[in-house]
Order: structure tokens, then sequence, then C-alpha cells
């Protein structure tokens, strides 16, 4: 049996009476099982996927109405909230928490009868960018196991890589599904802000995060969309899509569209290889119709320093709850005083996430807030403002997702400042709410490439058909493992 198909193949698949969902679960967990000892993409996998299988086939067999997604196997970031499951967020802080409800997103994709075979590996709190600050243990990057998968949804994208699921759902605060889906070799996307309602994803810096889907091609990306996107009641940050239809003409193509080649994220510090394979990738845009001029961003300088005292500011906030009187795991309050019990509660915390507690405690502080966040915000508003100006003259932006090629595990982990820069190039459609997807494209020394396209907001849909058309001028090789 073929685990490498996409989401749209599956459901054909099953459809069609070719496979069933039990044999195909059954298929993924033998995979899981034979694999997953290297490249540590899953922190649980849910016992009880063969028998919500079995249900899926009963249903098929009886001509009862079925979902869309018709039992497919699909991981789930483990930050995202699913009722009765545990969700700790990769950190000791949760390591016994059981969601007592499920997210918007999940709900959804049950009710078009999606099994979560698992919940997938993370930073701790989602706060980093190679999947290295887990208090579970780095993920591996499946095409070369010494090598970081990317972060903060280092788990998705291994787990789609590996074809240890058919698609999986990650978040995306400044990068998190576009940085792994780079890394790893698959499609990441983060919508516009609100398309997809965040209610049910733990927190961490809720005026920039998004929930977005990763998965192996374009088409599974709007399929994913489809289902997941539109207006939610817990969510008031949510906006109405009118139900709009992601797939519906996705092949039109880019013909006549103008793309802005963004100037700043080709600069400075890009590898070689990733400036080669972008240009390569204009070429292809060109090709294809589309016309492509260089275009500038000035504030991208900034963006990076702007996103941190942003998020710092934010998380500092939002990880104040745990104080493990609320959420926490079992440590006993007996000769302690308040604060002294609180602070020592919290060195479960991993040394990234308290390193941003420390910093959102800081940059807001009074004598310092003018400084510090004040300016990030107004950088922020300044960044909106260039976006703004770019989307009145061009269709689409591209830059390389990341520019620089997948590391090794360990090479960057004691250097907080070169592992920030590694966002230079995904933050900016985060501080502006734009939507953002990032496309395999190439190889480099037996590493994937990332592309990726922003397009202005709440114009997804034309974003789907840009990367479509980019997707489909490129084969890339199987993942080796």
């Amino acid at each position: 049996m073929n685990l490498k198909i996409s989401a749209l193949e599956y459901v054909q698949e099953v459809k069609n009476g070719n496979i069933s969902a039990e044999d195909f679960m059954a298929k993924t967990l033998e995979r899981i099982e034979k694999i997953d000892d290297k490249i540590h993409a899953f922190l649980h996998v849910n016992p009880e996927v063969l028998d919500h299988a079995r249900v899926i086939d009963k249903k098929i067999k009886s001509g009862e109405k079925v979902g869309s997604c018709f039992g497919m196997p699909i991981s789930i970031k483990d930050n995202i909230c699913i009722k009765n499951a545990r969700t700790s967020c990769a950190s000791k802080m949760l390591h016994d928490f059981v969601a007592p409800y499920d997210a918007t997103v999940i709900s959804r994709l049950k009710k078009e009868d999606a099994i979560f075979v698992g919940k997938v590996n993370l930073d701790e709190f989602a706060m980093g960018l190679t999947t290295e600050f887990s208090a579970y243990g780095p993920t591996h990057n499946p095409w070369n196991t010494d090598y970081v998968p990317g972060g903060s949804s280092g788990g998705s994208g291994a787990s789609v890589s590996s074809f240890e699921c058919v698609a999986s759902l990650g978040s995306d605060t400044g990068g998190s599904t576009r940085n792994p889906a780079s890394f790893c070799g698959v499609v990441g996307y983060k919508p516009t802000y609100g398309l997809i309602s965040r209610f049910g994803l733990i927190s961490y810096a809720n005026s920039i995060e998004q929930i977005g889907p990763v998965t192996r091609t374009v088409k599974d990306t709007a399929f994913m969309l489809n289902i997941i996107s539109g207006k939610d009641a817990h969510d008031d940050t949510t906006v109405d899509n009118h139900n709009q239809d992601y797939l519906s003409e996705i092949e039109l193509g880019v013909e006549g569209k103008k793309i802005g080649v963004i100037k700043e994220m080709m600069g400075e510090g890009i590898d070689p290889l990733v400036l080669s394979a972008t240009q390569n990738a204009i070429s292809k845009f060109e090709n294809l119709g589309a016309i492509c001029e260089e275009v500038s961003l000035d504030m991208v300088k900034y963006s990076v320093a702007a996103y941190y005292t942003i998020t710092a500011t934010e998380a500092g906030s939002n990880l104040a709850r745990y104080d493990n009187l609320l959420y926490g795991y079992d440590f006993p309050v007996e000769g302690y005083e308040f604060n002294a019990y609180i602070s020592k509660a919290r060195t479960k915390f991993g040394p990234e996430v308290t390193r941003r507690m420390i910093l959102g405690g800081f940059v807001p502080s009074a004598g310092h807030a003018g400084k510090y966040l004040l300016k990030a915000l107004k950088v922020k508003q300044k960044l909106t403002e260039e976006i703004d100006q770019l989307f009145q003259k061009y269709d689409y932006l591209i830059a390389p997702t990341v520019p620089i090629l997948p590391f090794k595990i360990g090479e960057k982990i004691d250097d907080p400042i070169a592992l920030f820069l590694v966002d230079i190039n995904t933050v900016t459609a985060n501080l502006t709410g734009r939507p953002a997807i990032s496309v395999p494209f190439s190889m480099a020394n037996g590493l994937p490439i990332g592309m990726q396209i922003m397009a202005n907001s709440m114009e997804d849909k034309a974003l789907l058909q840009a990367a479509f058309a980019l997707e489909s001028t490129v084969t890339l090789p199987e993942v080796p493992i």
C-alpha cells in the first residue's frame, strides 16, 4: 500500500474502494513504529485510531454519509487542544495536562471524519525555530537525521515529509509552519490573520499567531483550508470568508500577474545555493507569464527585533497563568511563600521559554516600554504601510522561505541571535497579517529549499493559485528514510 499519496489521492482511493481506511491506518501505524525512533516526530500516538478507521469503513459499506476526509490520518501539533487527549506544548509544565475541549479546527475536522493519528513535537510552547527546544528531545529532519527539521512545527513538517501521516496542523507565529515546510520539503501555510480560528490553540502571541496546515501538495492545503477556515463564534478575531472554495480555479495560473522580489530578503547572509534557487524560481514564474520586479521593504531590517519584542511581551502575559496553581504538575505547596513557590514551580520551563518570559517582563515595563515595545509596534505599523503600498502594485511577493539551508542539530542552539535571524524572511507575514506559503522548490546538498510567496489580506485563494503554478514546475526526489 502506497503511503506516499496526497490527501486528495487518499480520499479518491477510499471513495473508489481501492483501499480501506483501516488498512491505510494500519500501514501508517507500522510506518510510525518503524521510523519514528529516528525522526521523533510524535509525542503520543492515539491508541484508538484503528477503531475510528473501522467506523469509517463501516459507514462507507452501509452507504451512510461520510465526511470529506474519509478517515484520513492527520497529525496535530501538541499545542492544539483535542478533547481528552494530552496537550503538553512539549513542556514539562503541562506534562499531564489533558484538554477538556476540542479546538475549533479539531471539531471541524472531526465533522469531516478526519482521524488524528497523534500529537507531534514542537519547540516548547512554540518558542523556537528548530524543534530542539522540546522538553522531550529534538525532532530530526527526514532528509538527513543529523539536521534540524525547522520549527516550531518541526513534528508537523517531519511527520508529513516522512509519510507518517497524510497531513498535519501546525501553528505559525513567525514562520513556524513555513520554516519546517522549507526544511522538510513539504508545503506550509500561514493564512490571513483571522481566516482560521485560534480557539483551542494554546496562546503564545495572540496578535500574530495562526493555525495552518502542513501538507504534501498545494491542493492538499486548499482542501484543508476548505474545512478549517471561516468565522467562529469562539474567536472574535475570525473573519467571514463567505465559504470560499480554495480548490476551485486553483489551476488558473499566474499569466499577467505582477510579482515583487523582496531584495532585503535576498541580501547579506543568504546562502548562495538558496539565492540560486530563488533566481531559478523567479525564472519559472516569468516562463509562466508573470512579470517579476525587484522591490524594497525597508523595514524588514527591523522586523526580527520588533517581532521578538512583541511576541516576548505577549508570551510573558500569556504564560503568567502557569503558576502551578491552575495549570502545572504535582508539586506540594508546603514550606513555600507564595512568590517563592511560583518561582520554584516555573523552573520546569526550558531555557528558551524562560529567556522569552524574562524578556517579556522587561520590555513593556515602566521606564522601558517607550524604548522597546512602543518602538516595536511602530516598526510593525511602518512595515504594514510598506506592504500596503506594494500590494497596490503587485499581486504577490516572493523570497526564499529561509535564507539558509537546514543546519545540523546542536549547531546553533547556543547562539540565540543566529537562530533569531533564521526568521528574517518569515516574520513579515505575521507582523502584517498577510497570508504566506512555503512551496518545496529544489534541493541542495541533499536538503530541501522552499520558496515563500505572500499575497494581500484575504487573497488566500489567489495565493494558492500562484503556489500551485510554481509547484507544477518542480519534481523533487523522494525522502530517503
